[in-house]
């Protein structure tokens, strides 16, 4: 026995030590004391741009000063104010971001690209934060990658301004949307066309919700490939030639507009039989419902008695007129006699189907023997058609600019990035966004506070928690400490339970 609380008491000792070191490692994750310092991204790689908004300033950025060509005069003028300043609860002092400062403005502003975007072998990526600050009711927060024409100003830059991909998220009421659309152009008509990427399968509630920091990735790869990301996790994938709406590539061949149905084309497969007739016995007359000549009346049914009757209990109002209101009459309750009764009033046999109802006769449908099927117009080749099997070769950008409006104000945009190395991109996101990631993860509540933080709002979770973690211990010492009395083998001056024993140093 004493060999057993022994190791009862090592076990005891070990358990406990290994709670104190989770205690401790909980604390060290929950200190308030745990600080991660800003360092402004530096570009290493190739690249095309880079803005991490860290100098203060929109230093080559153009702010438009158009207007918008179908809209009312009091809204139509690109006036909504753009700041650089710091998130407003910002984890990470001394980061400076791009801010969409007004509500119900239009705003614009853009900058050019050390070099035009070219599509040739090479993947483009372009990736940037966005932290709807105030939440977003109804607005975008995505990017335009302006088209390199010999006429592109900057500082007339609109709605209309041609752009080669327009990326990011976009929300209005329920409808939480990422946009990734490109504009192909037709080889044969030189017009240009939006391809829309297909829809997310992943929910984007949180992204817009939780206030924090979202890392946006869009990668377009020379194999026509293509991959959105949001945090370095897929969110949306495909191909340019398969997943795009409406395709890039046209049917090779169309119906013709000039093809039209015959007028004697048959298209029922079943028409009523011609041959039929009515059968001699067959009474469209006769009733649906018929009195159930077997039932009886019941016993006790009472046949005098109203199933309703005057209150006896009502008097007529004071101010009654019976000139104006008509005679009095008091109002109608259930009558107190009926309700032990089965029933009162004249009793009615109840009605039963009539067994020879058929109804409204109609010739049974048989196969139409003049069926053509259903009439399609004949097939053309498309004069249309056209087969473009690498629309990753868009046309070149050489600017990237915000063109949005916002019912919300204070959307927060930092560290764009435009490249065509992965890797070069990967350092970027985390020598930024991962930065902000380790701030907010910092700052957040340990595993142990978030727990007490439920229970004060779920109290049954102190069930769970006594169940989970104080149960097996309460078990363990029970295993441990409890068990037959041994005779004792030495003798002691008073008589000591197993649990009384504990080595001595």
């Amino acid at each position: 026995n004493n060999k057993k609380l022994y190791l009862c008491s090592r076990f005891l000792k070990k358990a406990a030590k290994c709670l104190l070191e989770r205690k401790q490692s909980s604390l060290t994750f929950i200190s308030p004391c745990v600080q991660v310092t800003y360092k402004a991204p530096e570009p290493m790689g190739e690249h095309f741009f880079a803005e991490s908004f860290d100098r203060g300033t929109l230093d080559g950025w153009v702010l438009s000063s158009a207007k918008k060509d179908d809209a009312d005069e009091d809204i139509a003028k690109y006036d909504g104010k753009w700041s650089v300043e710091e998130m407003k609860d910002s984890k990470l002092p001394g980061d400076k971001g791009l801010v969409l400062k007004s509500r119900a403005k239009h705003h614009a502003i853009s900058a050019q690209l050390l070099r035009p975007f070219i599509f040739d072998t090479q993947p483009l990526i372009i990736q940037y934060e966005v932290n709807f600050q105030a939440g977003i009711d109804c607005g975008g927060a995505y990017v335009k990658l302006l088209t390199q024409t010999p006429d592109l100003d900057l500082d007339q830059f609109v709605d209309k301004t041609p752009y080669t991909i327009m990326f990011g998220p976009d929300k209005c009421g329920e409808d939480y949307k990422l946009h990734f659309i490109f504009r192909h152009k037709n080889p044969k008509t030189g017009e240009y066309e939006e391809k829309h990427a297909k829809k997310p399968d992943a929910d984007l509630r949180t992204y817009y919700t939780d206030k924090k920091t979202h890392l946006y990735t869009l990668v377009v790869n020379p194999d026509n490939s293509f991959e959105v990301l949001v945090d370095q996790t897929v969110v949306n994938s495909g191909s340019l030639l398969t997943d795009m709406t409406p395709p890039v590539n046209p049917p090779a061949e169309i119906e013709d507009p000039d093809d039209h149905k015959p007028e004697d084309w048959d298209e029922r497969p079943k028409i009523q039989d011609p041959d039929a007739a009515k059968p001699e016995d067959w009474d469209e007359d006769a009733p649906a419902q018929i009195p159930d000549e077997d039932a009886v009346k019941p016993d006790g049914w009472l046949d005098d008695e109203p199933e309703y009757m005057g209150d006896p209990d009502a008097v007529k109002p004071e101010d009654w007129d019976e000139d104006m209101d008509g005679e009095w009459e008091a109002p109608q309750v259930p009558n107190p006699a009926c309700e032990t009764a089965p029933g009162c009033g004249a009793w009615k046999r109840p009605t039963i189907d009539n067994p020879n109802y058929k109804g409204k006769w109609k010739p049974p449908m048989i196969d139409n023997p003049n069926y053509q099927g259903v009439w399609k117009p004949r097939k053309i080749p498309n004069p249309a058609y056209f087969e473009d099997l690498q629309p990753f070769r868009m046309t070149p950008f050489s600017a990237v600019g915000l063109e949005l409006w916002s019912m919300t104000s204070d959307i927060f945009f930092d560290n764009f990035f435009i490249t065509n190395d992965r890797n070069t991109a990967e350092r970027w996101a985390t020598d930024g966004w991962g930065l902000k990631k380790a701030a907010e993860g910092a700052a957040e509540p340990g595993l142990a506070t978030q727990m007490l933080n439920a229970a004060e709002e779920r109290p049954w979770l102190w069930v769970v928690y006594v169940l989970t973690v104080a149960l097996p211990l309460v078990l363990i010492i029970v295993f441990c400490c409890t068990g037959k009395e041994q005779p004792p083998t030495v003798k002691h001056s008073s008589h000591r339970s197993s649990c009384s024993f504990l080595p001595q140093r």
